[in-house]
């Protein structure tokens, strides 16, 4: 039987380690011959199979998601598993020390399906944006970082003192940050995704200004050299939130990350549509109306379609 990984896994699978590359081809010959090895998950029409890493080098065990059609097997999506929590005892030595409540205690995280689902959905959404640039405003497409590795999200989780959550993880694995084009980003408003070390400076700035929370991560930037204002993901609720200087009023509806840049798609796609702000191209560059700057007009064009 025909197995199909995706061509966005195939492109990540290493940065979650060097081993998972060589886990997930090896699955995916095992399927070939056995493809009923999964079992059902929580998501529709995805079956789940638990990979044990100790058979690979350097691999983490993996939960692969897959379809299984009568004639092929499309793999959805691979991710590590954490590690079963061994517990401790406590100063006594008897029962093992409790978790804290209240602010001391983390937000519960998402389970596998809601990963497996988030996983997706920004690879899909953010693919579509790349793809878009590649195509069409290659300037814009050559100043995207290439996707950062697990020991930069470690050291980043580090200096935030807490986990990123799955939704921002992968789309760092894929874009570690927009170097923009004269100080503008591809994002709408020209705003930029904040490359892995000014998310860490902005985070430790702002968390000294009474009033934002730890829970408020900052990813997009008005600018590659402007931070006077930005989009913040609240690690708790899943929505996206701006700061500014200038008394931004907040958004009638408040985004996630996925419905944020699968609007940003759609309004490459179907320029007509587009209701947030309008895209444009000026020299192989994707420029947003809102965010053009003075004298910038005239060789700006609109899209069209």
């Amino acid at each position: 039987m025909e197995v199909e990984i995706e061509r966005v896994l195939r492109e990540t699978a290493g940065n979650i380690a060097p081993g998972v590359p060589y886990a997930l081809k090896a699955t995916a010959a095992r399927l070939a011959g056995e493809p009923d090895l999964g079992v059902p998950s929580a998501l529709p029409g995805i079956l789940s199979l638990r990979v044990d890493g100790d058979l690979f080098e350097d691999c983490p065990d993996l939960d692969i998601g897959y379809i299984r059609e009568p004639d092929r097997i499309r793999i959805r999506f691979v991710r590590a598993l954490d590690p079963e929590p061994v517990p401790e005892a406590g100063a006594d030595g008897g029962k093992p020390a409790t978790a804290g409540t209240g602010a001391d205690r983390p937000a519960p995280r998402p389970g596998p399906a809601a990963e497996a689902v988030a996983v997706r959905q920004v690879a899909d959404a953010w693919g579509r944006v790349t793809g878009w640039l590649r195509d069409h405003a290659p300037g814009s497409y050559a100043a995207l970082r290439p996707g950062a590795g697990p020991a930069a999200l470690a050291a980043l989780e580090a200096g935030l003192g807490r986990p990123v959550p799955v939704e921002l993880r992968v789309l760092w694995l894929l874009t570690a940050g927009d170097d923009g084009v004269d100080g503008g980003g591809c994002l709408p408003g020209n705003e930029a995704l904040m490359p892995l070390e000014t998310v860490a400076d902005q985070y430790r700035t702002r968390r000294a200004i009474p009033g934002w929370r730890a829970s408020w991560i900052p990813v997009v930037a008005r600018g590659t050299a402007d931070t006077t204002s930005g989009l913040y993901l609240d690690a708790e609720t899943g929505c996206l939130g701006r700061w500014s200087r200038y008394d931004e009023p907040p958004a009638e509806e408040p985004d996630t990350l996925v419905t944020y840049l699968e609007e940003t798609a759609d309004m490459l796609r179907a320029p007509a549509l587009a209701t947030r702000d309008r895209p444009g191209l000026a020299g192989g560059v994707l420029r947003w109306a809102a965010g053009l700057a003075p004298g910038r007009e005239g060789d700006w064009r609109p899209l069209t379609g």
